[in-house]
């Protein structure tokens, strides 16, 4: 990506950078909206197309002209549907609020491409009564434009900044954004989908001349909340001396890992920031590993086994199990790999369960389960492998010296202890349980899914009065190590502990409310 020294953007320099995004229905939520969001930056994106009508338009404007501060920096943006907005009405209606939106204080619109391309020839932006400052956007919600340097512009009309806005199938998707934003100075880059996300943190860093953030619900695909850009990834402060690491995986939405490494590195004050990934395509990652500067990463689902054959090297332990979930990115751009998974089931269930001579079932024989069955029959277990792919199950249970269970045998089997190493379970699909309780014969019960805290699977063991380990009980000391690992220092690890159940429980009461 480019690296480049640039002017003052338009927008302005630091935390005004960040646009908080207002959408609501009514006025009244607007309003809220725009309160809350004026707490973390003074620089608001106005959605009004999403209010309700234009009786909500006037009230919310009417509440605007009385209670705008001076230091603020407001953005108006009416979006019809043809350009992925919400207002019913043509160009005229358009331009009719984003008038009312400069007499109630607005200093910017935002302005559509589809709209600028019926607008009058020849007539100047500044006569159509819009705010004094000019964001021409381009959005496609289907696809990266395959020519992002020739997007339109508008010649003589040129406004004062440009947004193009596009979804990003792959990270290399992202990258030519992104570069595009380094070229230009007052380009405001927006990569939109999941995939897109990481890129959508790093776009300040990379030149982007704003970055948005909903204070309430999502606008666009991909979003990262106010909270979480300016707090959790602190976008506005990140440069190309910050240190770039992440999680890869599919899903990876879920994931818990950038509240607990983002939280040591603000304790430790270390200038880094973890992300997270979204890869379906591994190559497309380790081809952009140079061009976000990653210098270590977290392997998930389903990449655990199939990360091993692009590693320059791997520890012992891990080439054993074969399975990694931590990899350093050396200067050199090397790869080494090396799994903590192990340490963290083995801290987990040792405080409940004498290993040596115990009986514990794996249920699973993926990349996890494998750390698990390993880890276990190094530390005396009587290792037992039930998966729903039978042979590799009876592979994994011979490479460690157990054995292999069928589905069938575990309503009359009995163990000391269950582990569940399959995602069955995981949210958005909480309600789900990888076994029945008259499969659960056993005096433990250990789930390695972390979210949600309590599973369905927990659920059925403690109705059963069987003890339970959740899976956070093996994340925090898993990512603990590789935070160590990859900064060489001692992780705070009561503030990592406290934000990630802090996290949960914040989830929990939301899904209570819902």
């Amino acid at each position: 990506m480019a690296r480049i020294t640039r002017g003052k953007s338009l927008f302005g320099a630091g935390v005004r950078r960040i646009c908080a995004v207002a959408a609501a229905s009514t006025a009244a939520e607007m309003a809220r909206l725009v309160r809350a969001g004026l707490e973390e930056t003074p620089t608001i994106e106005l959605r009004l197309d999403w209010l309700g009508n234009d009786t909500e338009r006037s009230r919310f404007l009417d509440w605007l002209k009385r209670n705008k501060p001076g230091n603020a920096t407001f953005l108006a943006t009416c979006r019809r549907r043809e350009g992925g907005g919400k207002l019913r009405g043509g160009v005229q209606a358009e331009l009719y609020w984003l008038n009312e939106a400069r007499q109630a204080g607005c200093s910017w619109c935002d302005l559509e491409i589809e709209t600028f391309r019926q607008l009058p020839r020849g007539k100047s932006l500044s006569a159509l009564g819009l705010p004094p400052h000019t964001l021409l956007s381009l959005h496609d919600f289907r696809r990266m434009p395959s020519h992002l340097e020739s997007t339109p512009t508008a010649a003589k009309r040129e406004p004062d900044a440009q947004k193009i806005a596009a979804h990003a199938e792959t990270l290399g998707d992202s990258l030519r954004l992104l570069g595009l934003a380094g070229r230009s100075r007052n380009l405001v880059a927006v990569p939109m989908g999941e995939v897109g996300l990481p890129a959508r943190i790093l776009a300040l860093r990379e030149g982007s001349a704003l970055a948005y953030a909903p204070v309430g619900s999502a606008t666009a695909p991909g979003q990262v909340s106010l909270q979480a850009l300016k707090h959790l990834y602190r976008a506005h402060k990140l440069t190309h001396r910050t240190r770039v690491y992440g999680v890869i995986g599919d899903p990876v939405g879920h994931s818990l890992s950038p509240v607990l490494h983002n939280t040591g590195f603000l304790a430790r004050k270390i200038d880094a920031v973890y992300l997270p990934f979204l890869v379906k395509d591994l190559q497309d990652f380790l081809r952009a590993v140079p061009e976000f500067g990653i210098r270590g990463f977290s392997v998930t689902i389903p990449h655990k086994q199939s990360i091993l054959e692009h590693l320059q090297e791997c520890d012992p332990l891990a080439a054993e199990i074969g399975a990694v979930n931590t990899v350093v990115v050396r200067r050199d751009g090397a790869l080494l790999g090396s799994n903590t998974d192990y340490l963290g089931i083995l801290r987990a269930l040792e405080r409940k369960l004498v290993l040596p001579g115990s009986r514990v079932l794996i249920f699973g024989a993926g990349g996890v389960a494998r750390a698990a069955a390993f880890a276990l029959a190094k530390a005396g277990t009587e290792v037992r492998i039930c998966g729903r792919r039978e042979k590799v199950a009876r592979q994994l249970a011979k490479a460690v010296g157990g054995e292999a269970v069928s589905r069938r045998a575990l309503k009359s089997e009995t163990f000391d202890a269950i582990l569940n190493a399959t995602p069955i379970g995981m949210h958005p699909h909480a309600q789900i349980s990888p076994l029945l309780p008259r499969e659960l014969n056993c005096r433990i019960v250990m789930d390695l899914i972390n979210r949600p805290r309590m599973t369905q699977l927990l659920k059925l063991a403690a109705r059963k009065g069987i003890a339970t380990i959740s899976g956070v009980e093996m994340f925090l000391p898993q990512g603990i190590a590789q935070w160590e690992l990859w900064t060489g220092q001692r992780a705070p690890e009561s503030a990592m502990r406290k934000a990630v159940l802090c996290a949960l429980r914040a989830e929990e009461k939301s899904r209570q409310h819902s």
